[in-house]
């Protein structure tokens, strides 16, 4: 058996009753409907991420597993063509039944499943997909709580997830420029822990000399990029940006609503007002484009963001602090490089050099995506902890706005 088989069995138990932590606050109502297209209702993803296992491991590696529902791998596939039709993505709010209990059912039989798995006929390859599951899973469990936050701002009674109370507002910093060398350097996952398919090989690029801020972007900042028009100036945008900002009417990030002369937003607490001093949220690729332009600066590539971050330690404001909403910067040096927002950056998401997928069903995961989206690193205030790594690339396409996406300038030195 192998030596990691305690770590992954750990891992597994953790991951899944988080899930059911972070669902805990919610009705069966609240979790069946779907706010829009590309979210998807909590009872879905409690679902989707069973079904996971379930297909990906129990249906291949353990012989006597019966389904929970045979009609569960129709409803609960996501976008994996080699296992089968699915129910449409934009329909997953239509499904009143199965029930959240019994979604919990299914849960549960799953996890017997998985446990007796582990204790009789571990293996290798098996652990490899129970640990990309647990992964896979975390990304849902902040996709969730993505998820839930532009459903419930869709409510007129602003509804919250979850009490707490109000924060101080902080106190920003002037943004302060920090000179990186560049040279040849090494980037991507090497081979001795979890990673996903997308952030190998390691490889070696050529980094100009650059200069990263040492903060992210301010809500007051972004109020001064408002106020001087710059949702109004075409010269600030890029063509496909502005069509969209025309189409969507935008004039401000996401969930930003202007109240007695004031601004407010919604966030995981309800309705409340912006705090100047933390960094601007639920911004697309599009925006922060503009942004930089304005100021007279750019987004940094994906590698000059790790090659910072990769010195650093993993600290950050994670799902764990139970904030759930982006905070000031403190402290000094590069801050905010993990945890808070996930940032965009100028690049693609294309594959590394010597790029292979992973093998099997797996290999939908990240590869065929590989078109049409953008970086973003870092992590945001609702990644679990043990999810995020410097290496980590995620990627949404230029105009999505409800992820808890943010800005972090960078200039040529």
């Amino acid at each position: 058996m192998s030596s990691r088989f305690p770590e992954i069995f750990r891992r597994y138990q953790a991951t899944r009753a988080l899930s059911r932590t972070l669902a805990a606050p919610l009705s069966d109502a609240d979790a069946t409907v779907q706010s829009m297209p590309d979210a998807s209702p909590a009872k879905w993803h409690l679902a989707h991420t069973s079904w996971f296992f379930e297909a990906m491991v129990l249906q291949r590696f353990s012989k006597d597993y019966a389904p929970f529902d045979p009609a569960f791998g129709y409803l609960f596939n996501s976008y994996y063509e080699a296992l089968g039709a699915r129910h449409p993505r934009p329909r997953r709010g239509l499904l009143t039944r199965p029930t959240l209990d019994s979604i919990y059912a299914y849960r549960d039989h799953v996890d017997r499943a998985v446990e007796a798995f582990f204790q009789r006929a571990f293996c290798e390859a098996a652990g490899e997909l129970i640990e990309l599951g647990c992964h896979h899973e975390s990304q849902h469990q902040e996709l969730l709580l993505t998820d839930i936050l532009h459903l419930f701002a869709q409510n007129p009674l602003r509804p919250a997830y979850k009490e707490r109370a109000s924060d101080e507002a902080g106190e920003a910093t002037p943004v302060r420029f920090l000179a990186f060398a560049g040279g040849l350097a090494e980037l991507g996952a090497g081979v001795e822990n979890f990673a996903y398919d997308c952030e190998r090989p390691r490889h070696r690029v050529f980094v100009s000399p650059y200069r990263l801020a040492d903060r992210l972007v301010t809500n007051a900042e972004w109020i001064a990029f408002i106020d001087a028009g710059g949702y109004g100036n075409p010269l600030l945008w890029l063509s496909e940006g502005w069509a969209k900002r025309l189409a969507e009417g935008w004039t401000a990030p996401l969930y930003w609503e202007r109240r007695e002369g004031a601004w407010w937003t919604m966030t995981l607490s309800g309705l409340r007002r912006v705090d100047p001093a933390a960094p601007v949220a639920h911004v697309s690729y599009f925006e922060a484009d503009a942004f930089a332009r304005w100021c007279g600066k750019r987004l940094p590539t994906e590698a000059e963001w790790e090659l910072a971050a990769e010195p650093l330690p993993m600290r950050g404001n994670f799902l764990e602090t139970g904030r759930s909403r982006p905070a000031a910067a403190e402290g000094e040096g590069l801050r905010q490089m993990f945890g808070d927002l996930w940032e965009w950056t100028s690049s693609p998401f294309s594959p590394y050099p010597r790029f292979r997928p992973a093998e099997g069903e797996a290999s939908e995961y990240n590869a065929k995506f590989m078109c049409g989206q953008f970086v973003l690193r870092g992590g945001s205030c609702v990644s679990p902890k043990a999810h995020i790594r410097a290496t980590y690339r995620n990627f949404f396409p230029p105009d999505a706005r409800w992820q808890f996406s943010g800005v972090r300038l960078a200039e040529d030195s």
